[in-house]
């Protein structure tokens, strides 16, 4: 277990019996390692994880891939010069009605989608950005509700619904004292023809289900929370992520790991490659492009890794 704190290090590692390291180097060099979990913040992730990977050490890192698209993509290219498995921990993709959406969206069931609406309004308190020294900047959070919170969003609209060509975004900060937006609303323009809108906040008190609305010739299917709407309770509570970052059900994130571990033992490819995941990065900052310049962005325009 590596932390840049050795005392938060230690703590972590004993629930487990392993040994804290506050060196990088030290860590990677004082036993065989097969694959680490980078979850250390977001600036940060490309950093720790090229050095692993020119000790050919399999990568699973914490979404975002990393802070900009052109720093992912140096990251894609050192994995791919040490021949190492590079995922991207997006765990909604694991989750069961996800899954299915997916699905019913695969085989037609709402024709071809022509509006997507997303919606994330949650909510942080103050403490949330205080009491960190790296959430809400833009050198080590590289955003804030679209890079940090949003951006699970952002990668489910582009697994379900196809590439993104052209933002026209505005951001704000609203409510928190941070440098980073906390407030982002976005029209979105697919490849398929589609049109979109992308909202996202943590300024909404007390914090409500994020939503996802696809709508094409055949029908419309909606997910609220982590649930398709005609299974949903209306009368079950928020996700505990809508007002809190505490993740109270493991299950996604530990079916991420299981098939990660499968990936590498079998040379398939994990439920998010690198490549995958450098979409929402580069979405995310065409729509920061856009609300400083005042006008819709290119998506598609900029350089992207061939697949």
């Amino acid at each position: 277990m590596y932390g840049p704190t050795i005392g938060r290090a230690q703590t972590l590692a004993a629930a487990s019996g392993a040994a804290a390291y506050d060196d990088l180097d030290a860590f990677f060099d004082g036993q065989p390692i097969d694959m680490v979990a980078i979850g250390t913040p977001s600036g940060l992730h490309g950093a720790h994880g090229a050095a692993a990977a020119r000790r050919g050490i399999h990568l699973l890192i914490e979404k975002p891939l990393e802070i900009t698209a052109a720093r992912a993509d140096a990251l894609i290219a050192e994995a791919d010069r040490a021949g190492i498995t590079l995922g991207v921990i997006f765990q909604d993709r694991m989750k069961p009605d996800i899954r299915d959406l997916k699905a019913r969206l695969d085989a037609g069931e709402v024709g071809l989608p022509r509006l997507v609406r997303a919606q994330v309004p949650w909510w942080r308190p103050a403490a949330y950005y205080r009491e960190s020294r790296w959430r809400g900047t833009w050198a080590l959070d590289g955003g804030g509700a679209l890079m940090n919170q949003a951006i699970h969003t952002v990668d489910l609209v582009l697994w379900l619904c196809g590439a993104i060509t052209r933002v026209y975004g505005k951001t704000a900060t609203q409510c928190h004292d941070i440098e980073v937006e906390d407030t982002a609303v976005a029209v979105l323009e697919f490849a398929s023809g589609a049109l979109g809108t992308l909202e996202a906040t943590t300024c909404a008190f007390p914090g409500r289900p994020r939503r996802i609305e696809i709508s094409g010739s055949a029908g419309t299917l909606v997910l609220e929370g982590d649930g398709l709407e005609q299974r949903r309770d209306e009368q079950a509570p928020a996700p505990q992520n809508a007002s809190s970052p505490i993740v109270a059900d493991v299950s996604a994130h530990r079916n991420v790991f299981l098939d990660f571990i499968h990936a590498i033992h079998t040379g398939s490819p994990p439920c998010c490659v690198g490549r995958d995941a450098r979409r929402s990065v580069a979405v995310i900052e065409a729509i920061y492009e856009s609300s400083r310049r005042g006008t819709p962005i290119d998506v598609a325009a900029r350089r992207e890794l061939s697949c």
